[in-house]
């Protein structure tokens, strides 16, 4: 009488187990496809550059010392440099930034 009971049972707790394992790879197939890092801003290079747009380019807050600036600068620059392979514009765009935060900005902006 006891093994047609324990066959019973093992045959429900594989059931269960089973509609649990198909609930959770639903809930994984369906989750969101970006990848779960921090999100960057999106969309393209205002015609003048503002305070906000240059902090965003160099990846530091808007107010901050001038020495955070130039570091954040040089980090920045070095990844994206033109002798090394980086774009001629976003380095234009990198020294901009650079510019306005440290209140050098000049009215013609990019050189692009």
């Amino acid at each position: 009488m006891a093994t047609p009971f324990l066959a019973g049972l093992a045959v429900a707790t594989a059931a269960l187990a089973g509609k649990y394992t198909i609930q959770a790879w639903q809930a994984f197939k369906a989750r969101p496809v970006g990848s779960r890092m921090r999100k960057f801003y999106e969309g393209g290079f205002q015609p003048t550059m503002t305070r906000r747009e240059a902090s965003l380019i160099l990846g530091i807050r808007e107010a901050v010392t001038a020495e955070k600036v130039k570091e954040a600068h040089r980090r920045v620059m070095v990844a994206n440099h033109p002798d090394a392979g980086g774009s001629g514009y976003l380095a234009s765009k990198i020294n901009e930034a650079k510019d306005v935060l440290l209140g050098k900005a000049k009215n013609s902006g990019s050189a692009f």
